[in-house]
């Protein structure tokens, strides 16, 4: 008996692809500066869904078709835990925004692999950073296909509305209030230092109410002028 095309039920869609998310810390960290950077950039939109390595599994019922970015963003899509991005789960909605980190165990052969998954399934706006060759390219969808920018520096994506800067050979990324992306270890510095401004804040605040007091002055009854 011929199983009806329809009736899927009984394929599996991995949620690993036995290949592991980077080859070096370098290419990890880069990735992980990505991901992290467009969660926060959209942490307040419940319905913007952000993911780093996750498989993508655009055709139902087939679980050779996939790809699993780097960095990908979904518009359209509530925020959440998922093993695999299943594209007929979600509304059919593509991811429009794909990154990739190079590091020296990819090849010409995967990545035009890659370049073509992504042309052909949906995504809208595709960035390729090298950190080794300071190397930053983008393409962006027109129809059918993905054409390159020809000015990724200093480019304004279309969905993100993030800026491409190099500097240094470095990749940077501002928001749109002109902030740039920050590092975890930077995210932390930045903690730290507004406790340290916050706790002398407090200091001078101590001392003044206690200089008033010795000239015999209430500091409450100034609060209330």
């Amino acid at each position: 008996m011929t199983r009806s095309p329809a009736l899927n039920q009984d394929i599996i869609y991995p949620d690993s692809d036995g290949q592991p998310m980077s080859d070096n810390t370098r290419q990890f960290n880069w990735i992980v500066y990505i991901k992290l950077g467009c969660e926060a950039l959209f942490k307040d939109d419940s319905n913007v869904f952000v993911a780093g390595d996750l498989l993508w599994y655009p055709v139902e019922g087939d679980n050779t078709i996939r790809a699993a970015p780097d960095t990908m963003v979904v518009f359209g899509r509530p925020k959440g835990d998922r093993g695999s991005y299943q594209q007929w789960k979600e509304d059919n909605i593509a991811p429009q925004v794909a990154f990739e980190v190079l590091s020296p165990g990819n090849t010409l052969v995967g990545m035009a692999k890659k370049f073509r998954f992504y042309e052909r399934y949906g995504v809208e706006e595709y960035y390729l950073y090298d950190p080794d060759k300071g190397d930053f390219s983008g393409w962006l969808r027109s129809g059918d296909f993905l054409e390159v920018i020809e000015e990724p520096i200093g480019w304004v994506s279309p969905r993100l509305k993030v800026r491409f800067e190099l500097v240094d050979e470095a990749l940077e990324i501002y928001r749109p209030d002109g902030e740039r992306f920050a590092t975890y270890l930077e995210l932390i510095e930045q903690n730290q230092q507004a406790r340290r401004q916050l706790e002398q804040e407090r200091e001078r605040s101590d001392k003044l109410a206690a200089k008033l007091k010795e000239l015999g002055i209430n500091p409450e009854d100034l609060e209330e002028l």
